[in-house]
């Protein structure tokens, strides 16, 4: 286990979407994680994706701790058998607490929440928020329409090379958290050393 990695912080759906093979890789991502002696983050959910994540890490005897607007709990959607779930005021105070407890982001296959989250988490990296890998987990090339838009974006000179290539994409559990592992932080998007300042447009 990496000794700056102690929790990793995942964003997934709260639907199970229409293959098995989603749900499938949800739960063999979790029993991996938990062999490797990470605990996870997580958005404090029993329901989709997000239940399932829960109930395997917590199955292979890891720490997994759930945040949660209170709003969400009324709705009863909370998992009532986590280590620990915190309740906070609202969406903003999730989204920090989730990466204030974690030292990785992964995003598995879901919606626009997923998207969201793991948006804000890669943002803040390229603007030196946090110093932490992101990572994508690519079941069955889930992933793989973001990726082209991504690429687009670089290519187009929206996003500096060194950030594209800072996003972890991996298709195995063993795999993306090897690369998690011997992650290194690129620089701040907004330095002197860049030049972004000077030249906005030259995202390089």
């Amino acid at each position: 286990m990496s000794a700056q990695i102690q929790r990793i912080t995942v964003f997934t759906g709260s639907a199970v979407g229409n293959s098995t093979s989603y749900l499938e890789a949800v739960q063999d991502f979790a029993r991996v994680v938990a062999e490797a002696g990470y605990g996870v983050v997580f958005g404090g959910g029993h329901v989709g994706l997000m239940g399932a994540l829960a109930d395997a890490a917590l199955g292979a005897g890891t720490e997994v701790i759930g945040v949660m607007p209170q709003s969400l709990v009324n709705g009863e959607i909370a998992h009532e058998g986590l280590t620990s779930l915190e309740i906070v005021d609202d969406m903003h105070a999730r989204k920090m607490r989730m990466a204030e407890l974690g030292d990785a982001f992964v995003a598995l296959p879901g919606g626009a929440g997923t998207l969201e989250e793991l948006f804000e988490a890669w943002t803040w990296q390229q603007l030196g928020i946090h110093a932490n890998p992101v990572a994508l987990y690519n079941v069955d090339g889930f992933w793989d329409p973001l990726i082209s838009m991504v690429e687009h974006m670089t290519h187009t000179g929206f996003i500096r090379e060194s950030f594209r290539n800072a996003l972890i994409v991996a298709p195995d559990p063993h795999e993306l958290l090897a690369a998690i592992e011997r992650w290194e932080p690129p620089a701040a998007k907004w330095t002197k050393q860049s030049g972004d300042a000077k030249h906005p447009a030259n995202p390089r």
